[in-house]
């Protein structure tokens, strides 16, 4: 079983942030997969369970395997808390578990995937790690670039996209949500050479 977080913060005022492209990538899963993200309040969680294959995802065929998509209702500060829970619940190692964020240190348009890291000022992976104990775990890193002239980064992330960059956004969701069907179906290898930009 695999465990996929997208990272981000609950509620409308946070929805079309940079700082949210890990929802949306998670949401757009679920699309996919015709699941629906429901609230499991003792785990703070929306929780969609699925099943991937290589015929694609929410279609149960040969080797499939389950995997859980997850958006946490804590504050990305606090995202290890659910991650934690469900990892436990569902018997789940770090290296199983795959985590969408954006990346100021990658320009908007550009994939890194990975695993194992620091946590490099992204304070959801600092509590990702903080309540798995370790940082091993794969993530998926979405450019979002540095905030420009003197905006604090803190302003930049919280910050919506502008209406004229949506159309980009919506290919980078759709492309990240690839390299993690890809990360699951092929390996994290084989998925790296195909979206590391």
């Amino acid at each position: 079983m695999w465990l996929v977080v997208g990272l981000g913060n609950p509620g409308p005022t946070y929805a079309h942030t940079r700082h949210n492209v890990g929802y949306l990538v998670v949401e757009e899963l679920a699309r996919r997969a015709h699941a629906r993200l429901s609230s499991v309040p003792k785990m703070r969680a929306d929780v969609a369970e699925t099943r991937i294959s290589s015929v694609g995802l929410g279609i149960p065929g040969p080797g499939s395997q389950r995997l859980a998509l997850v958006r946490p209702h804590t504050y990305m500060n606090e995202s290890g808390i659910p991650v934690g829970k469900l990892a436990a619940y569902y018997d789940i190692p770090p290296t199983r578990i795959i985590a969408i964020h954006d990346e100021l240190d990658l320009d908007m348009g550009q994939l890194r995937l990975k695993c194992g890291g620091g946590d490099n000022g992204h304070n959801g992976l600092k509590s990702m790690r903080a309540h798995l104990h370790t940082g091993d775990f794969n993530r998926v890193r979405v450019g979002i670039g540095r905030p420009p002239g003197r905006q604090a980064p803190a302003d930049f992330v919280l910050s919506a996209f502008p209406s004229g960059q949506r159309d980009a956004v919506a290919v980078e969701v759709a492309r990240a949500a690839d390299a993690v069907e890809t990360i699951i179906v092929d390996g994290l290898g084989p998925a790296q050479n195909r979206y590391n930009s």
